[in-house]
Protein backbone atom coordinates (compact mmCIF):
# COMPACT_ATOMS: atom_id res chain seq x y z
CA UNK A 1 0.00 0.00 0.00
CA UNK A 2 1.56 3.16 -0.75
CA UNK A 3 1.48 5.95 1.42
CA UNK A 4 3.74 7.62 4.21
CA UNK A 5 3.31 5.61 7.25
CA UNK A 6 3.51 6.79 10.96
CA UNK A 7 6.59 5.58 12.80
CA UNK A 8 5.61 2.97 16.00
CA UNK A 9 4.84 5.47 18.65
CA UNK A 10 4.11 8.71 16.72
CA UNK A 11 1.51 10.89 18.35
CA UNK A 12 -1.43 11.27 16.45
CA UNK A 13 -3.45 14.97 16.23
CA UNK A 14 -5.90 14.55 18.88
CA UNK A 15 -9.33 14.91 17.28
CA UNK A 16 -11.06 18.15 17.46
CA UNK A 17 -7.20 19.88 18.38
CA UNK A 18 -7.04 22.12 14.94
CA UNK A 19 -10.49 23.67 15.74
CA UNK A 20 -9.11 24.63 19.57
CA UNK A 21 -6.19 26.47 18.29
CA UNK A 22 -8.29 28.41 15.53
CA UNK A 23 -10.67 29.34 18.10
CA UNK A 24 -7.49 30.91 20.38
CA UNK A 25 -5.95 32.40 17.27
CA UNK A 26 -9.89 34.22 16.51
CA UNK A 27 -9.86 35.30 20.47
CA UNK A 28 -6.36 36.70 19.60
CA UNK A 29 -6.91 38.49 16.40
CA UNK A 30 -10.36 39.62 18.37
CA UNK A 31 -8.37 40.79 21.62
CA UNK A 32 -5.63 42.99 19.27
CA UNK A 33 -8.49 44.36 17.30
CA UNK A 34 -10.18 45.32 20.43
CA UNK A 35 -7.06 47.13 21.93
CA UNK A 36 -6.62 49.30 18.54
CA UNK A 37 -9.78 50.02 18.62
CA UNK A 38 -9.55 51.42 22.45
CA UNK A 39 -5.92 53.05 21.20
CA UNK A 40 -7.83 54.86 18.47
CA UNK A 41 -11.15 56.25 21.24
CA UNK A 42 -8.11 57.39 23.75
CA UNK A 43 -6.08 59.24 20.94
CA UNK A 44 -9.03 61.21 19.81
CA UNK A 45 -11.26 61.77 22.76
CA UNK A 46 -10.75 65.12 22.69
CA UNK A 47 -13.15 64.95 19.52
CA UNK A 48 -16.00 62.87 21.06
CA UNK A 49 -18.76 64.78 22.81
CA UNK A 50 -18.52 68.03 22.41
CA UNK A 51 -16.29 69.74 19.65
CA UNK A 52 -15.76 73.80 20.11
CA UNK A 53 -15.35 75.87 16.74
CA UNK A 54 -14.00 79.71 16.84
CA UNK A 55 -15.64 82.70 15.10
CA UNK A 56 -13.35 85.46 15.95
CA UNK A 57 -12.30 88.54 14.25
CA UNK A 58 -14.64 90.27 11.83
CA UNK A 59 -16.64 87.88 9.46
CA UNK A 60 -15.85 88.23 5.53
CA UNK A 61 -17.13 86.05 2.37
CA UNK A 62 -13.93 83.50 1.79
CA UNK A 63 -11.64 81.28 3.24
CA UNK A 64 -9.43 83.18 5.31
CA UNK A 65 -8.49 83.15 9.01
CA UNK A 66 -5.43 85.58 10.62
CA UNK A 67 -5.71 87.36 13.82
CA UNK A 68 -8.00 90.15 12.75
CA UNK A 69 -10.58 88.41 10.22
CA UNK A 70 -12.08 85.31 10.15
CA UNK A 71 -13.85 83.58 7.05
CA UNK A 72 -17.10 82.27 5.91
CA UNK A 73 -16.01 78.88 4.47
CA UNK A 74 -13.31 78.52 7.23
CA UNK A 75 -15.95 78.41 9.97
CA UNK A 76 -18.61 77.03 7.33
CA UNK A 77 -16.36 73.98 6.72
CA UNK A 78 -15.69 73.52 10.12
CA UNK A 79 -19.28 73.64 11.06
CA UNK A 80 -20.23 70.99 8.56
CA UNK A 81 -17.47 68.57 9.25
CA UNK A 82 -18.65 68.58 13.28
CA UNK A 83 -21.97 67.79 12.12
CA UNK A 84 -20.95 64.87 9.82
CA UNK A 85 -18.33 63.79 12.25
CA UNK A 86 -20.24 60.39 14.13
CA UNK A 87 -17.67 61.30 17.47
CA UNK A 88 -19.65 64.87 17.59
CA UNK A 89 -22.25 64.76 20.17
CA UNK A 90 -22.76 68.61 19.98
CA UNK A 91 -20.92 71.76 19.24
CA UNK A 92 -20.08 75.03 21.05
CA UNK A 93 -19.25 77.66 18.40
CA UNK A 94 -17.43 80.35 20.48
CA UNK A 95 -17.90 83.65 19.49
CA UNK A 96 -15.29 86.85 19.79
CA UNK A 97 -16.58 88.93 16.55
CA UNK A 98 -17.30 92.55 16.29
CA UNK A 99 -19.36 91.90 13.23
CA UNK A 100 -18.55 91.56 9.21
CA UNK A 101 -20.51 91.83 6.49
CA UNK A 102 -23.84 90.64 6.31
CA UNK A 103 -22.49 88.08 3.42
CA UNK A 104 -20.54 86.56 5.34
CA UNK A 105 -23.45 86.07 8.21
CA UNK A 106 -25.57 84.83 6.09
CA UNK A 107 -23.00 82.12 4.67
CA UNK A 108 -22.62 80.80 8.00
CA UNK A 109 -25.99 80.92 8.97
CA UNK A 110 -26.58 78.49 6.50
CA UNK A 111 -24.01 75.96 7.63
CA UNK A 112 -24.73 76.30 11.31
CA UNK A 113 -28.26 75.31 10.23
CA UNK A 114 -26.73 72.24 8.23
CA UNK A 115 -25.13 71.54 11.80
CA UNK A 116 -28.46 72.36 13.69
CA UNK A 117 -30.19 69.98 11.94
CA UNK A 118 -27.86 67.02 12.80
CA UNK A 119 -27.01 67.89 16.62
CA UNK A 120 -27.05 70.26 18.92
CA UNK A 121 -25.15 73.96 18.46
CA UNK A 122 -24.47 76.26 21.71
CA UNK A 123 -22.74 79.59 21.00
CA UNK A 124 -20.75 81.08 23.96
CA UNK A 125 -19.77 84.79 23.40
CA UNK A 126 -16.15 86.42 24.50
CA UNK A 127 -15.36 89.71 24.83
CA UNK A 128 -18.18 90.52 22.03
CA UNK A 129 -20.50 89.32 19.49
CA UNK A 130 -22.70 92.14 17.79
CA UNK A 131 -24.07 92.54 14.58
CA UNK A 132 -23.34 90.49 12.63
CA UNK A 133 -22.10 88.27 14.86
CA UNK A 134 -25.28 88.03 16.62
CA UNK A 135 -27.22 87.35 13.54
CA UNK A 136 -25.13 84.09 13.07
CA UNK A 137 -25.63 83.84 17.01
CA UNK A 138 -29.25 83.72 16.94
CA UNK A 139 -29.64 80.78 15.16
CA UNK A 140 -27.97 78.71 17.76
CA UNK A 141 -29.83 76.29 19.75
CA UNK A 142 -28.83 78.60 22.80
CA UNK A 143 -26.36 81.27 23.84
CA UNK A 144 -23.90 81.78 26.23
CA UNK A 145 -22.46 85.31 27.27
CA UNK A 146 -20.28 86.96 30.22
CA UNK A 147 -21.93 89.32 32.47
CA UNK A 148 -19.86 92.68 30.46
CA UNK A 149 -20.01 91.02 27.01
CA UNK A 150 -20.95 93.05 24.71
CA UNK A 151 -23.49 91.74 22.23
CA UNK A 152 -26.66 92.78 20.10
CA UNK A 153 -25.42 95.66 18.13
CA UNK A 154 -28.34 94.99 15.34
CA UNK A 155 -27.81 97.42 12.67
CA UNK A 156 -26.53 98.11 9.07
CA UNK A 157 -24.18 100.88 8.35
CA UNK A 158 -22.19 101.66 4.91
CA UNK A 159 -19.56 104.54 5.63
CA UNK A 160 -18.17 107.75 2.69
CA UNK A 161 -15.47 109.45 3.20
CA UNK A 162 -15.08 113.07 1.47
CA UNK A 163 -11.62 114.12 1.06
CA UNK A 164 -12.23 116.25 -1.77
CA UNK A 165 -11.30 119.55 0.45
CA UNK A 166 -7.94 117.98 1.07
CA UNK A 167 -7.53 117.44 -2.05
CA UNK A 168 -7.96 121.26 -3.46
CA UNK A 169 -5.80 122.23 -0.67
CA UNK A 170 -3.25 120.10 -2.11
CA UNK A 171 -3.71 120.47 -5.70
CA UNK A 172 -5.03 117.38 -6.20
CA UNK A 173 -7.25 116.78 -8.92
CA UNK A 174 -9.47 113.50 -9.96
CA UNK A 175 -10.76 113.02 -13.28
CA UNK A 176 -13.66 110.44 -13.72
CA UNK A 177 -15.13 109.02 -16.82
CA UNK A 178 -18.06 106.97 -15.93
CA UNK A 179 -20.99 104.45 -17.78
CA UNK A 180 -23.77 106.04 -14.90
CA UNK A 181 -24.76 108.75 -12.73
CA UNK A 182 -23.72 106.23 -9.51
CA UNK A 183 -20.88 104.46 -11.20
CA UNK A 184 -18.54 106.10 -8.76
CA UNK A 185 -20.91 106.49 -6.03
CA UNK A 186 -18.49 106.67 -2.80
CA UNK A 187 -15.30 107.84 -4.31
CA UNK A 188 -13.53 109.60 -2.12
CA UNK A 189 -12.55 112.65 -4.43
CA UNK A 190 -16.22 113.78 -3.64
CA UNK A 191 -19.29 113.77 -1.43
CA UNK A 192 -22.18 111.58 -2.36
CA UNK A 193 -25.14 113.64 -3.63
CA UNK A 194 -28.51 113.68 -2.16
CA UNK A 195 -29.70 110.64 -4.83
CA UNK A 196 -27.06 108.71 -3.59
CA UNK A 197 -27.39 109.15 -0.25
CA UNK A 198 -31.47 108.16 -0.56
CA UNK A 199 -30.07 105.07 -2.57
CA UNK A 200 -27.52 104.16 -0.41
CA UNK A 201 -30.15 104.68 2.95
CA UNK A 202 -32.61 102.62 0.92
CA UNK A 203 -29.63 99.50 0.62
CA UNK A 204 -29.19 99.86 4.16
CA UNK A 205 -32.75 99.89 5.32
CA UNK A 206 -33.42 97.16 3.07
CA UNK A 207 -30.56 94.99 4.62
CA UNK A 208 -31.24 95.66 8.03
CA UNK A 209 -34.96 94.41 7.67
CA UNK A 210 -33.96 91.01 6.60
CA UNK A 211 -31.18 91.33 9.15
CA UNK A 212 -34.05 92.09 12.03
CA UNK A 213 -36.69 90.28 11.07
CA UNK A 214 -34.69 87.22 10.97
CA UNK A 215 -32.96 87.68 14.45
CA UNK A 216 -36.83 88.14 15.51
CA UNK A 217 -37.93 84.72 13.83
CA UNK A 218 -35.35 83.00 15.23
CA UNK A 219 -35.98 84.14 19.23
CA UNK A 220 -38.76 86.00 20.97
CA UNK A 221 -37.37 89.76 21.44
CA UNK A 222 -38.87 92.93 21.10
CA UNK A 223 -37.89 94.93 18.51
CA UNK A 224 -38.29 98.03 19.90
CA UNK A 225 -35.53 96.70 22.59
CA UNK A 226 -32.97 96.25 19.35
CA UNK A 227 -33.97 98.07 16.78
CA UNK A 228 -31.55 101.06 17.87
CA UNK A 229 -28.43 99.36 17.11
CA UNK A 230 -27.30 99.95 20.35
CA UNK A 231 -24.58 97.43 22.14
CA UNK A 232 -26.22 95.83 25.28
CA UNK A 233 -24.19 93.89 28.32
CA UNK A 234 -25.14 90.38 28.97
CA UNK A 235 -25.99 90.58 32.18
CA UNK A 236 -29.00 93.01 30.62
CA UNK A 237 -29.30 90.64 27.64
CA UNK A 238 -30.63 88.02 29.45
CA UNK A 239 -33.89 89.88 30.61
CA UNK A 240 -34.36 90.76 27.11
CA UNK A 241 -33.96 86.91 25.70
CA UNK A 242 -31.01 88.11 23.19
CA UNK A 243 -29.02 85.71 24.78
CA UNK A 244 -30.30 82.42 27.58
CA UNK A 245 -27.89 82.35 29.90
CA UNK A 246 -24.63 84.10 32.15
CA UNK A 247 -21.48 81.74 31.89
CA UNK A 248 -18.39 80.74 29.98
CA UNK A 249 -16.64 78.34 27.26
CA UNK A 250 -17.00 75.16 29.86
CA UNK A 251 -20.70 76.51 31.30
CA UNK A 252 -21.57 76.10 27.19
CA UNK A 253 -19.86 73.02 26.64
CA UNK A 254 -21.87 71.48 29.40
CA UNK A 255 -25.01 73.27 28.34
CA UNK A 256 -24.75 71.58 24.86
CA UNK A 257 -23.53 68.32 26.42
CA UNK A 258 -27.24 68.17 28.66
CA UNK A 259 -28.57 69.09 24.98
CA UNK A 260 -27.10 66.04 23.62
CA UNK A 261 -28.01 63.53 26.05
CA UNK A 262 -31.84 64.75 26.09
CA UNK A 263 -32.23 64.24 21.87
CA UNK A 264 -31.10 60.63 22.57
Amino acid sequence: MDGTMLPPGANHPKPGSQTKWFLIIIFGLIVVIGLFIAAYLVSYSDKMGVTVIRMEGTMVTGEVSDADTIGSEVVGGELRDAANDPMVEAIVLRVNSPGGTPAAAEEIIRDLSYAKSKKPVVVSMGDMGTSAAYYVSAHADKIYADPDTFTAGIGVIWKFSDISRWNEKEGYNISIVKSGSKKDMGATSRPISDAEQDYAQKIVNDSFELFITDVISQRMIARSDIDDGRVIRGADAVGLNIIDEIGNLNDAIEGARTLAESRH
